[in-house]
């Protein structure tokens, strides 16, 4: 059974209310994945905006499967749509060296990728509304455009605890340079948890307002049942078009300034700090190495390195490497060789997963993991799940996790005012405006 198709052309900035639309209409299914560029000019992104609603199929990993593999077989025999999650901790089944001990407090399975009753998007130019499904395109359409075109804000208070107290994060940040020191590892992407016990949000609410205060490139709002996810994270893990896989990790993150002056002053000062080149660079390397596992020899290239990207509250240095997809190798592949991105680790990866394990107090899941689609024809496009709020409707528990890069170089109490900065960016939604 196929989907049937319907195309609607847009007027000028009607993609503007129509996304707001598709939202307020995808609320009532109880799975469903919005992935959202803002109107951000990214040369690699395929679609404007992204919605998959209901699941006609699923495929979710399980302590005794090889996900992977059963995945690359799935989109062989059916070539569908495929869209959802890998949570962190599918490392401990990828590398069989590591082991995450730590508590759940959400309930994501470590993956899941799940095939659409419905799938609509917005395209690139921003000129036509695709609906894919197999229910009545029609129907629906009818059903999006009588949707609001407003998305409500969150307009609640919240106080977010922390799980780690300054104090301890700096002694922490202390003794990870001791190791770096001692050559266990060169950077160490070292997080924490923010979180609020028993409370009732609308998670919808909370990502229109999350996505108000910090529109970002690789957005997105996902269901799985009682667990929620409200995004703004600007970093791609990497994405696939034809037989060209790109990767583009982020490293180096400075405040903007006040005023246009400030802000100048503050992208230079990121462009050219020696320390963020290094965070950034050895980062770089590290996905060298991982694409270089199934892509073609050769290949493999840096086509930016230390570039310099603004948003609303930072400015990020972002590097992009590509290579050429080795015959007969599959998404599956890419991911296998790759994940978890290194971008979230540090280097070298094995130990520093282990290093992370011991020292942060926390079980990130679906944070530091990704959520993406694979398109029909084996295209796809992966975010890096950070700058992210989780909610799980059932125990009432509210969090997020931020961290950073460190480095030999790194100054502790400097590293905690940037792990505040990005907090704050998500604290923000739950206070008044």
């Amino acid at each position: 059974m196929q989907r049937k198709k319907l195309i609607k052309p847009l007027a000028p900035n009607e993609w503007r209310s129509l996304k707001n639309r598709m939202l307020n209409w995808s609320n009532q299914f109880s799975i469903l994945l919005f992935l959202d560029t803002n109107n951000y000019p990214h040369t690699h992104s395929h679609y404007e905006c992204l919605l998959a609603v209901g699941a006609s199929t699923f495929s979710s990993q399980s302590e005794n499967n090889d996900w992977l593999k059963s995945l690359a077989e799935q989109h062989f025999q059916n070539s569908d749509w495929l869209f959802g999650h890998i949570c962190y901790e599918l490392k401990d089944q990828l590398n069989h060296k590591t082991k995450s001990t730590k508590s759940y407090r959400h309930s994501y399975p470590l993956a899941y990728l799940f095939s659409p009753q419905t799938v609509c998007y917005i395209n690139n130019s921003k000129t036509q509304l695709c609906i894919e499904s197999f229910d009545d395109p029609q129907d629906i359409l009818k059903e999006i455009l009588e949707s609001n075109e407003m998305l409500k804000q969150q307009n609640q208070q919240l106080h977010f605890q922390q799980r780690t107290h300054k104090d301890n994060y700096i002694q922490t940040v202390s003794k990870l340079r001791e190791h770096i020191a001692a050559g266990d590892c060169y950077e160490i992407n070292y997080c924490c948890e923010g979180y609020a016990e028993n409370v009732n949000i609308d998670p919808i609410k909370a990502y229109a307002s999350l996505a108000a205060l910090s529109p970002a490139p690789f957005a997105s709002y996902y269901r799985l049942g009682e667990q929620y996810m409200m995004s703004a994270s600007p970093e791609r893990y990497l994405t696939k078009s034809g037989s060209q896989i790109i990767a583009q990790p982020m490293k180096g993150t400075i405040k903007r300034g006040n005023d246009s002056i400030e802000d100048e002053l503050a992208k230079n000062e990121l462009r050219n700090s020696i320390k963020e080149q290094a965070e950034n660079v050895m980062i770089v390397d590290l996905m060298r190495n991982d694409l270089a596992r199934s892509c073609k020899v050769g290949t493999i290239k840096v086509d930016e390195l230390f570039g310099i990207y603004s948003f609303p509250q930072v400015h990020q240095m972002v590097s992009s490497i590509s290579g050429i997809l080795k015959d007969n190798f599959s998404i599956s592949d890419i991911l296998r060789f790759s994940f978890p991105m290194g971008s979230m680790t540090g280097a070298p990866k094995i130990k520093v997963m282990e290093l992370i394990e011991t020292y942060e107090n926390f079980r990130r899941q679906l944070f530091s993991g990704s959520v993406g689609y694979i398109s029909p024809d084996g295209n796809c496009d992966f975010n890096v799940v950070i700058r992210s709020l989780f909610y799980n409707s059932s125990t009432q528990y509210l969090s997020y996790a931020t961290g950073g890069a460190i480095t030999f170089d790194s100054d502790p109490y400097n590293e905690w005012k940037e792990l505040r900065l990005k907090a704050a960016s998500l604290e923000r939604v739950f206070a008044f405006h």
